[in-house]
């Protein structure tokens, strides 16, 4: 028996045990009963509880009864899965809502066209890596659509005036002029106006022109923030969601207004499928663009797929989708030109939705909002490998989106875009970035309105495109033992948040 590895094992049981620094942020912190305690700055601005997002508000998927199963055959299979969804939407819904699940068994199924789905209650499921569903054929299209109808339409009369000089992020309480005829549970919007002083005071009528560019005009930012009404005390109403942009009376300040959403669908779920797409080259655009896209929906999934060679995304989440959770889900040697407009691999431009636990391969913006999109919205625990561009807000102002445990070797940024496009401008506002692994980021700070927040980032710092912008503070850049690890599972554990 050689003594050496013995010996050296009880050197090791003998060495004293160093446990890892940690620390915390001074911007939220557990307090001595384990409860997230926030430091809100001057104005009482604070980082947002992002803990309600995706299904449900966060709620756990539901496993969906099967009602039909499905084998492949010979030729478009697309027919015959679309004849099944059609006839399940005839069907009346369970106390749950739900009308039931159609499994797709094992096996390769062709589809020439799109599948869609655009009744409620509705699951799609395969039966993992072994059922493929393949875009075949020519035509940029995306595979599996879900999406209602309608949109967001103002009940006439109830529109009033938010009565605070200054509403701050992080709220979810402000006084109205009156609350004759609200009561808990309505559903309302929070409209903060686009304003001629704060496009200029934010500088972006001055972006650097070239032939296309576009300069940002004020009623073309108009925010309009879908909320919940809580409870009401006095004039004072409290809402679901927190703020996540500072509303201020010297930018036109702000107002609510009931609404209602007819057409929209909800409790529809894509689970276990593998996705294809057929295509001609590495550089074919004319081909399958998205695997799986929402669109007019709330409270629905997309769980275990993987998408493989389509040109744009393995999800996109459209800006009427609300409270989607995609879950353990891979996005896959995309094949299109690497240019702009392509390989947005995660894509949300909707509201309170959670993206966790995804990976991306060769994608541009892999996890990544699109203009104007109206937060909290949340990536969590989420790698992307051989990154050809950055992750981020992407362009025109996306209000309250938290990057936790995000990890790439590509960059992360949120700046002043400028001329990019035809005007990104500022890309982000309110964007937390919590613990995140990047081979580069710049994090820069709108002129007005608010700040973004950079804790426990690993990454070399730059500037940014454009020179001379506000730098955000980094906080303990690159050192270990952040605690929480996640603020999104902090939030989520921790309840009901206490300032």
């Amino acid at each position: 028996m050689n003594p050496i590895p013995f010996i050296v094992g009880l050197l090791l049981l003998h060495l004293p045990v160093v446990a890892q620094q940690t620390w915390q942020s001074q911007h939220v912190k557990y307090n001595a009963n384990g409860v997230l305690v926030y430091t809100p700055d001057e104005k009482g601005n604070r980082i947002p509880d992002f803990s309600e997002v995706g299904y449900k508000g966060g709620q756990k998927l539901p496993f969906v009864p099967v009602v039909k199963t499905l084998y492949p055959a010979k030729g478009d299979d697309g027919k015959k899965i679309q004849q099944a969804i059609d006839e399940l939407a005839k069907r009346k819904h369970n106390k749950e809502g739900f009308r039931g699940a159609i499994v797709l068994s094992k096996g390769n199924y062709d589809v020439s066209q799109s599948i869609k789905i655009s009744a409620s209650g509705i699951v799609l499921r395969g039966e993992g890596n072994e059922t493929k569903l393949v875009a075949t054929g020519k035509g940029k299209r995306t595979l599996i659509t879900i999406s209602g109808m309608g949109e967001i339409e103002e009940v006439a009369g109830t529109r009033r005036k938010i009565t605070d000089d200054y509403v701050p992020v992080g709220a979810q309480s402000f006084s109205v002029s009156s609350t004759k005829g609200l009561k808990a549970g309505d559903r309302i919007v929070v409209y903060r106006p686009g304003t001629a002083q704060w496009i200029s005071d934010l500088k972006m009528d001055q972006i650097d022109a070239k032939s296309n560019t576009k300069q940002w005009q004020p009623a073309e930012y108009d925010l309009h923030f879908e909320r919940k009404i809580r409870r009401i005390e006095g004039n004072r109403i409290f809402i679901d969601y927190p703020v996540v942009m500072a509303m201020e009376t010297k930018y036109g300040g702000g107002a609510i207004y009931q609404y209602h959403f007819n057409g929209r669908i909800e409790n529809v779920g894509i689970e276990n499928l593998l996705c294809e797409s057929a295509y001609a080259n590495n550089e074919d655009e004319d081909h399958g663009w998205n695997a799986v896209s929402f669109g007019k929906v709330e409270n629905g999934w997309v769980k275990k797929v993987t998408a493989k060679y389509f040109g744009y995304s393995c999800v996109n989440l459209g800006d009427d989708s609300r409270n989607i959770t995609v879950d353990s889900c891979r996005s896959l040697e995309p094949k299109s030109k690497i240019t702009g407009g392509r390989r947005y691999s995660f894509n949300n431009d909707g509201q309170f939705n959670l993206v966790m636990n995804c990976f991306a391969s060769e994608g541009r913006h892999d996890y990544v909002t699109g203009q104007k999109v109206r937060g909290p919205n949340v990536f969590y625990n989420c790698r992307a490998e051989k990154a050809k561009s950055d992750i981020g807000p992407h362009h025109r102002w996306s209000v309250g989106t938290l990057y936790d445990n995000i990890v790439t070797d590509g960059e992360l940024n949120v700046q002043d875009r400028g001329n990019w496009g035809s005007g990104h401008g500022w890309s982000g506002i309110t964007q937390v970035l919590w613990n995140c692994v990047a081979a580069r980021a710049a994090i820069q700070d709108p002129w007005v309105s608010g700040r973004n927040y950079v804790i426990g980032f690993k990454s070399e710092r730059y500037e940014g495109r454009l020179k001379g912008r506000r730098q955000t503070v980094w906080e303990e850049t690159g050192n270990e033992g952040l605690e929480p690890a996640s603020l999104y599972k902090a939030q989520v554990a921790s309840g009901k948040q206490t300032l």
